[in-house]
């Protein structure tokens, strides 16, 4: 099993950023998929999840209005639109897959650094 995020890099508040996870080893319609990010010094906070059809999203109070997740099964590749970044925003983003919304989760990334500073 392979997780590999990309897509983050540094941006001023209120850019945007799409990361990407592309997956590998395993039937990635058959899980639920996750991001989850992790802020300096903080513990892990789940972000959003999305349902193996799309059919259902989920996210974070934090972020409601601002992120998307999305996913392309034909691709095996989970997408996270950020758009009106914060400073709070600012952390490593990992993705993840788990058979059902609340976990557990199994076979991490090895994240991808977001930073949100002018």
């Amino acid at each position: 099993v392979q997780l590999v995020e990309s897509g983050g890099g540094l941006v001023q508040p209120g850019g945007s950023l799409r990361l990407s996870c592309a997956a590998s080893g395993f039937t990635f319609d058959d899980y639920v998929m996750t991001w989850v990010r992790q802020a300096p010094g903080k513990g892990l906070e789940w972000v959003s999840a999305i349902s193996w059809n799309s059919r259902d999203t989920f996210l974070a109070e934090s972020v409601k209005g601002r992120f998307t997740i999305s996913r392309d099964n034909a691709k095996n590749t989970l997408y996270l639109q950020m758009n009106s970044l914060q400073s709070n925003d600012t952390g490593v983003y990992y993705c993840t897959k788990a058979m059902v919304v609340a976990g557990p989760y199994d076979d991490w990334g090895q994240g991808t650094q977001v930073t949100v500073s002018s």
